[in-house]
């Protein structure tokens, strides 16, 4: 058998012995400590948004205005696409929601999508739903654009997003 561990100078002047219990709760401590020190900012640097992250998002945001409005709009032309697809519809909304949120500024009241513009085109019901699913994945394209240029939570919203759009282009094909 071997001999149990030899008292370390430091553990003699405490009269009792070192062990690998004592050594294991002291690197957990050291350890416990490094961390502490090394999180000193609550704020996390890397979500950081710069000034033409800023704009980029607004543009997001107005993508995703834009395809909750082509719903109304592929809905109104059609009832029965708007029976079969009003789960899809919700979904772009929430993600409008989430875009709106993770904006700087918060653009939740400076965009309304309450009715058609101007300039929206005119959707027949023979052709709406192929006008819908033309939309969704412009929306998903952009979105999927976009991710590259930012990092942490506003990235994986992006591609989040852009991989939901592109689960609704399969639904409505």
């Amino acid at each position: 058998m071997s001999d149990p561990l030899s008292a370390s100078p430091v553990a003699g002047m405490l009269s009792r012995p070192f062990t690998r219990r004592t050594l294991f709760a002291a690197a957990l401590a050291g350890t416990a400590l490094a961390m502490v020190g090394c999180t000193g900012s609550d704020a996390d640097v890397s979500d950081a948004v710069t000034p033409a992250q800023v704009d980029q998002l607004a543009a997001q945001v107005q993508v995703q205005e834009e395809l909750v409005a082509a719903y109304d709009r592929a809905f109104a032309a059609s009832p029965e696409l708007a029976l079969a697809a009003a789960v899809l519809a919700d979904q772009a909304r929430e993600q409008l929601d989430r875009l709106r949120a993770a904006a700087p500024g918060n653009t939740a009241a400076a965009a309304s999508t309450t009715g058609p513009s101007a300039t929206a085109p005119v959707v027949d019901a023979a052709g709406a739903r192929a006008y819908l699913r033309a939309q969704v994945a412009a929306a998903a394209d952009a979105h999927a654009a976009a991710c590259p240029d930012f990092t942490g939570g506003r990235a994986a919203m992006l591609g989040s997003i852009s991989a939901g759009l592109r689960g609704q282009d399969g639904q409505l094909a």
